[in-house]
């Protein structure tokens, strides 16, 4: 593996640092990321063309005030109303967008939110992201969980009462390996009813063989669709390949996945142009797939460790509410999540109107929930974590604050005969 000896805890050698100089100031020394690495398979597809010649013609500038009025008066909201809605010319609009934007979700979800828990299994990586915690280069404790504390963890969460769980890692097929993944998931069919999975992309063979192994679906964040910005933030690694990226909710559902979830990173690149994107990214896949289940989640960039190679754009409050209410408006069939990076304060208020799921009891560390939901503590080796998390709420504080809504908290909403 390439770079299997950048990943482990403690200083860099003196190789690893003169390869890390280079790939940051030298292009050249990086490798071409739209073309695939061995061993990834290549589909044919047209929703990449059509995505792109939409995101690289969105001229948000354009869209006036009529536009947006326009929009809000159709009954079914078009690409280009969609296109309106996320125009700096539809901020004004905001409060009648989040009306519009509530009648839709009661009308297709009623008073229901979803409950989940992410669980990292793993947080050992093979790729430079520079703004990912988690990147080969950073100075953190990595940690890999083995079945028998991958069971434990399994267990503490659902004794709190969750009944869906999202098993994430790192990006490192030499540390998790497909084998090891379809390992948590068999354990993770013991104690949930719903099973995500959010790791690196892979074929659709492997797909298939995780769906067998009791995975449900696959969460997969393009992080952004701007391909010149994503080749200066993605400089090692598989994931560098932006195209086998983009391909990886079509390769799940072709191996049997039931649903996809798709993401932008905001504040990566032009937030706008990214929620554009994202959203049809859904669009086109839904009209090839019309069976499976998607759903969007809209996360905005958290405070990482050594995060000072990349200047974010700033996505504030209203903007990212501007884009969920645009989201559910054109596709109201849609489940929308919103993250704990964001506060509960926020979270409370955009559930109420767009949002359909939210996490609860959420650590982004390794091998930690015995003492954050028990409060036990325990001497066990712990992994560092992705990212700072804004809203800390258990899983009971979060029913109750749903219930407290006015709104019906859901731990599953299927029966398996």
């Amino acid at each position: 593996m390439e770079n299997q000896f950048f990943v482990d805890s403690g200083h860099l050698s003196p190789e690893a640092l003169e390869k890390k100089h280079r790939l940051e100031t030298d292009p050249a020394c990086r490798k071409n990321h739209m073309e695939y690495l061995p061993g990834m398979e290549i589909i044919e597809s047209d929703v990449c063309r059509q995505v792109m010649e939409q995101r690289n013609s969105f001229d948000y500038s354009v869209y006036t005030a009529r536009d947006v009025r326009a929009a809000l008066d159709h009954d079914t909201c078009s690409v280009e109303d969609f296109k309106a809605l996320l125009s700096p010319a539809a901020e004004p609009f905001l409060e009648e967008m989040a009306q519009r934007a509530r009648m839709e979700t009661s009308k297709h979800f009623g008073n229901t939110v979803y409950l989940f828990t992410p669980l990292y299994i793993a947080n050992y990586c093979e790729n430079y992201c520079v703004y990912c915690g988690f990147n080969c280069y950073n100075h953190i404790n990595r940690m890999k969980l083995n079945m028998e504390q991958i069971e434990h963890e399994m267990k503490v969460i659902a004794d709190s009462g969750m009944e869906e769980i999202l098993i994430l890692t790192g990006e490192s097929r030499g540390q998790s390996n497909v084998e090891y993944i379809g390992e948590a998931c068999k354990l993770a069919r013991k104690y949930f009813r719903m099973v995500g999975l959010e790791i690196y992309p892979v074929n659709t063979d492997e797909y298939r063989y995780l769906h067998e192994c009791g995975a449900d679906y696959v969460t997969v964040f393009q992080e952004t669709y701007d391909t010149d910005k994503y080749e200066t933030l993605h400089l090692l690694g598989h994931k560098r390949v932006w195209p086998y990226r983009f391909d990886a909710q079509e390769r799940a559902l072709r191996g049997g996945m039931r649903g996809v979830a798709f993401s932008a990173l905001l504040g990566l690149s032009d937030f706008r142009k990214d929620a554009l994107a994202s959203a049809l990214h859904v669009y086109y896949l839904q009209r090839k797939y019309p069976h499976a289940e998607m759903s969007l989640s809209c996360p905005r960039l958290r405070p990482i460790v050594n995060n000072d190679k990349i200047s974010p754009l700033d996505v504030g409050e209203k903007q990212l509410c501007q884009v969920l209410c645009a989201y559910r408006i054109f596709l109201p069939f849609v489940g929308i999540t919103v993250s704990s990076r964001e506060s509960a304060e926020f979270r409370n208020g955009i559930v109420k109107i767009a949002a359909t799921k939210v996490s609860a009891g959420v650590s982004t560390g390794i091998g930690d929930h015995e003492s954050k939901y028990t409060g036990k503590e325990d001497d066990a080796a712990k992994g560092d974590e992705q990212f700072e998390i804004d809203d800390n709420r258990s899983f009971d504080a979060m029913y109750r604050d749903m219930s407290g809504e006015g709104l019906q908290p859901v731990l599953n909403d299927y029966i398996y005969v």
